[in-house]
């Protein structure tokens, strides 16, 4: 099974995700089942399902079949997913996801246009908060809802609170690490993030979600864990990339890292190897929502210049051939298997968007 195969799941996998959310309505309170269409709505609005993809591709490495039996677990990491895409876009005050208003934007304005009392920004804040922990319940549900042994359900829940747990402590330190002048934050900060924050809750665990629902053994778990690590940092050192505007042309994607000041590898290399004055440059432009197009344009030099730019793409080219290096002498991965890991590895790293 190749991963145009296991995409072919998109539309049950959408039809997993409606139902859990009719279900929702039918027995929430009246009252509250207009925001369960919130969530409906902003889960269902678009995204890639990649994690989803990943926990369907995790059964199937571990079966060797058909992946349809997993997917209540692969719709609860979309449940997730939107779990902390509300929480990040409140954390950084952004006013789009997926084509439309953010979510505690959405209700900010709903809440002005109905002179409701009280803060816009505050409903907005407070409500969107809580409709993001509400995905939670779904995230459990899903996983416990997989017609598979008990056992495996309960390890797989088990790796989902490990997930939880790492991807807040990846959120923690991002935070941190934005408040932290440049030079103060190293290489292994930045890393740490990638490891705790993207690479765990967008590759390893997904990977490892499905394959401990399909039985996989400790041996093949383990080599998930590694080669999903690595990809997933490489797959956020990618994203750090197109986010500044690099490839901006081909991407789509937004490239405001830079202005929003994100404490990046290409932004902590340049930083250590700039001249003061394309430190200035930097400074200019990070964190500074008004930065001027020409002024991150330079900024973009500078990274360019410092050799920065290059060494990411080193990076994510080393990450990259240590994961499949350790894939090709795995013995506990089945070789039949072992493709599919390669093409999930190559639309992880060479993505433009």
């Amino acid at each position: 099974m190749n991963f145009a195969e296991i995409s072919r799941y998109l539309p049950p996998l959408e039809r997993e995700i409606r139902s859990s959310y009719r279900a929702e309505r039918r027995d929430a309170p009246g009252t509250v089942r207009p925001y369960v269409d919130v969530n409906e709505e902003f889960t269902l609005r678009g995204g890639k399902r990649f994690r989803a993809l990943l926990v369907l591709a995790g059964y199937h490495i571990a079966t060797r079949r058909a992946p349809r039996p997993a997917l209540p677990a692969a719709a609860a990491l979309e449940h997730f997913q939107s779990w902390m895409l509300i929480h990040d876009d409140i954390i950084d005050h952004s006013e789009q996801r997926r084509g439309g208003p953010t979510v505690h934007r959405s209700l900010s304005a709903s809440h002005r246009k109905e002179r409701r009392e009280g803060s816009s920004e505050e409903y907005g804040m407070g409500i969107g908060i809580t409709l993001g922990d509400l995905e939670e319940p779904f995230t459990v549900d899903g996983i416990l809802g997989v017609r598979a042994p008990a056992e495996r359900r309960l390890a797989a829940l088990a790796e989902y609170a490990r997930m939880t747990r790492l991807t807040a402590y990846g959120q923690l330190l991002d935070i941190r690490n934005g408040t932290l002048d440049p030079a103060e934050v190293t290489e292994a900060d930045v890393l740490d993030v990638h490891r705790l924050k993207s690479a765990m809750y967008t590759v390893a665990c997904p990977l490892r979600i499905g394959a401990l629902l399909g039985g996989l053994g400790a041996a093949g778990l383990e080599d998930l864990e590694a080669i999903g690590s690595d990809l997933g940092i490489a797959f956020q050192l990618r994203d750090d990339v197109l986010g500044a505007g690099f490839d901006a042309d081909e991407s789509g994607k937004s490239a405001n890292d830079l202005p929003e000041g994100k404490r990046t590898l290409l932004v902590v290399r340049a930083w250590s190897a700039a001249s003061e004055v394309d430190r200035t440059r930097l400074r200019r432009v990070l964190g500074n929502a008004q930065a001027t197009p020409e002024d991150v344009a330079r900024a973009r030099d500078v990274i360019r210049s410092t050799g920065s730019l290059a060494y990411s793409e080193d990076r994510i080219a080393e990450l990259t051939g240590r994961a499949l290096g350790r894939l090709d002498r795995s013995r506990a991965i089945d070789r039949r298997s072992k493709p599919l890991v390669r093409e999930i590895a190559d639309r992880l790293v060479r993505r433009r968007s």
